[in-house]
């Protein structure tokens, strides 16, 4: 069972159009609303590949109300935190040539009270959990400080923590030693504070997080390919994709997969991979079942290619 924590959860609407052509009324061809945040898109994933998750939660408003029936509908049992404030509500626009144009509310700023409830949740539900994935931008009222009281706190029960975030709270949760961390390349590089033009950039800084303490981290490289280095060795899984749809949630949909099968090696990378890339041929926010995934199209190596120039160099 793998528990999410979403300390900043979302409605996401997503627009597709036919063009996107400022200070005009634009009609939409499709449009649909998901249960949004990235440690609920994790959820999302792991419950359409059959696996039981809860999603932890601060909710409020209607637009909470909305949100923990569509978690319902996914099949995923929602531990909702009430909060005073309203869940804030995403807005994705899609070009036909797969272009996204996001605008992303700030959302609710909490109070300290509900700050330490949405701990004391995790504490509660986290029996017999294999996983807890803490994912995401921390709200207005949490310090940075917060993910890794968290850390801190799921270590002393026992359980192994994978942990997708940036900036100051990933560095202060650097020091709990979090089992896994998943930044992308801008992350990253952010992370280390110096870009990455190469392959061999991401395997540096990667190395120097786990330095500073994290215990294996997955790096997501968009479309030049996951890394993964832990302490058996450092990996590199690419995967063949036919088109972009969106690549919204594409990195948490890998990190479902990852968690899904153990969390740990290559045979979890190449897992991590099938998801992304099944994600970003998928429209909006949809998260993989098993029945998108292809393993026959990733491969996985111990052969890094160190001098490959990243198609998206990280500033």
């Amino acid at each position: 069972m793998i528990l999410t924590v979403t300390p900043n959860p979302s409605l996401d609407r997503t627009y597709e159009l036919p063009g996107l052509t400022r200070g005009t009324v634009l009609r939409a061809t499709t449009d649909r609303v998901d249960p949004g945040g990235k440690g609920i898109n994790v959820s999302r994933a792991v419950a359409a590949a059959g696996h039981r998750t809860v999603a932890v939660a601060p909710l409020g408003g209607p637009e909470g109300a909305l949100l923990t029936r569509l978690l319902g509908e996914h099949g995923i049992e929602a531990a909702g935190v009430p909060i005073v404030a309203s869940t804030r509500i995403n807005v994705t626009l899609v070009e036909p040539d797969g272009t996204l144009t996001k605008v992303n509310a700030v959302g609710p700023q909490l109070t300290g009270a509900e700050a330490e409830a949405l701990l004391e949740a995790v504490r509660i539900r986290s029996a017999g959990t294999d996983w807890i994935a803490c994912c995401g931008s921390l709200p207005r009222g949490l310090p940075p400080q917060w993910y890794a009281e968290l850390v801190a706190r799921s270590h002393r029960a026992g359980v192994r923590i994978a942990l997708d975030t940036s900036g100051a709270a990933l560095t202060a949760a650097l020091r709990e030693r979090p089992d896994v961390i998943k930044p992308n390349a801008e992350e990253l590089a952010e992370a280390v504070g110096r870009p990455l033009a190469t392959v061999g950039d991401a395997v540096k800084a990667a190395e120097e997080l786990r330095e500073r303490g994290a215990r294996a981290v997955l790096a997501s490289l968009g479309a030049d390919g996951q890394l993964l280095v832990d302490g058996t060795g450092t990996y590199f899984g690419t995967a063949r994709v036919q088109s972009v749809r969106s690549n919204v949630g594409a990195g948490d949909a890998s990190l479902a997969g990852f968690l899904a099968a153990g969390g740990s090696g290559p045979a979890a990378l190449a897992a991590a991979v099938a998801h992304g890339a099944a994600a970003v041929q998928l429209p909006g926010s949809v998260m993989p079942t098993p029945a998108d995934l292809d393993l026959s199209a990733v491969t996985t190596t111990p052969d890094i290619p160190l001098d490959r120039p990243l198609k998206e160099p990280a500033p």
